[in-house]
């Protein structure tokens, strides 16, 4: 076995898999130590290397497209330090850090691990039940439903709408863009119903709309990953990759059909029920009504 212990955390390699578990150090990312160990079977790994600077440097794995859950919730928008597969590596270390690197590069070369996109996630993800509390509200997952419950700061209208429960069956996918500090970030559910609307997150009942603690909001991914485990894996959709989930997106974008027409009327028959009710004013109604019919 081939082992890094470094205060970021430790890799250790036996032959068919990776096995890396997260620091206890302060410095080590909430998001990182909350995730857990991750095990990473050679299969996965597209490549590895450890890239040295002056006074430390850095252990990184790439995997194969479509292997992992995690890197296709978050379309690789996690931030550089929360990245699992990223290993801080001290200078003194840097020599063991080149040896681990080298055997996992000649593992995949002795058993031909190939690099095009796999068909089906190699990482589980995290485990079920998950539950985390955001700035917008507290989201949960149990494996077959995703439930949230907002925040007294929701908007009016997600909070006159109760709690939000989506079977995993309903879902097309999950989107999930972090707060970055300097503008807000989201994670929506998008089911059949509600691909063509396109509310703003802070009025999207389906949607958490994060805008609060970066540390803390950024956990949501978590969320987003566990879920899109369960979701058809993205080849079976024909959207492998970043290309491929532009095309997802247009293929979203194509004229409603007679179905969506009868979504879209369901949708203003709730918001002018909410706007009779007292529960939105007229400018909020307004708003949220075009917003809708944009959507559509």
């Amino acid at each position: 076995m081939s082992e890094i212990i470094q205060r970021d955390g430790t890799w250790a390699f036996d032959g068919t898999t990776v096995r890396i578990t997260p620091g206890l150090h302060r410095s080590v990312p909430l998001f990182r130590q909350t995730y857990g160990e991750v095990a990473v079977p050679l299969e996965a790994i597209s490549g590895v290397a450890f890239e040295p600077e002056r006074r430390r440097g850095r252990l990184r794995m790439r995997l194969r497209e479509g292997a992992d859950p995690l890197l296709h919730a978050t379309g690789g928008r996690l931030p550089d330090p929360a990245d699992p597969y990223r290993l801080i590596v001290d200078v003194d270390r840097a020599g063991v850090a080149e040896y681990v690197a080298e055997e996992i590069r000649r593992a995949l070369l002795l058993d031909e691990i190939p690099k095009e996109p796999t068909k089906t996630y190699l990482l589980s993800g995290p485990p079920v039940p998950v539950s985390v509390r955001s700035s917008d509200g507290t989201v949960s997952f149990d494996g077959t439903q995703v439930r949230i419950d907002w925040t007294e700061t929701s908007d009016r209208v997600k909070r006159a709408t109760g709690p939000r429960i989506i079977d995993v069956g309903d879902l097309v996918q999950v989107e999930w863009l972090p707060n970055s500090g300097y503008e807000d970030g989201f994670m929506r559910f998008v089911t059949r119903e509600t691909s063509f609307s396109k509310l703003p997150p802070e009025k999207d009942p389906y949607a958490l709309d994060l805008w609060g603690s970066t540390r803390r909001d950024l956990l949501t991914a978590l969320v987003a990953t566990a879920v899109t485990a369960r979701l058809p894996h993205p080849s079976t959709r024909g959207d492998i990759g970043y290309d491929g989930e532009r095309a997802h997106r247009r293929r979203l974008a194509v004229p409603p059909s007679a179905d969506h027409h009868d979504v879209l009327l369901r949708r203003l028959r709730e918001l002018g029920e909410l706007h009779r009710d007292g529960v939105l004013t007229d400018e909020e109604f307004a708003m949220t009504k075009a917003a809708v019919l944009r959507g559509f």
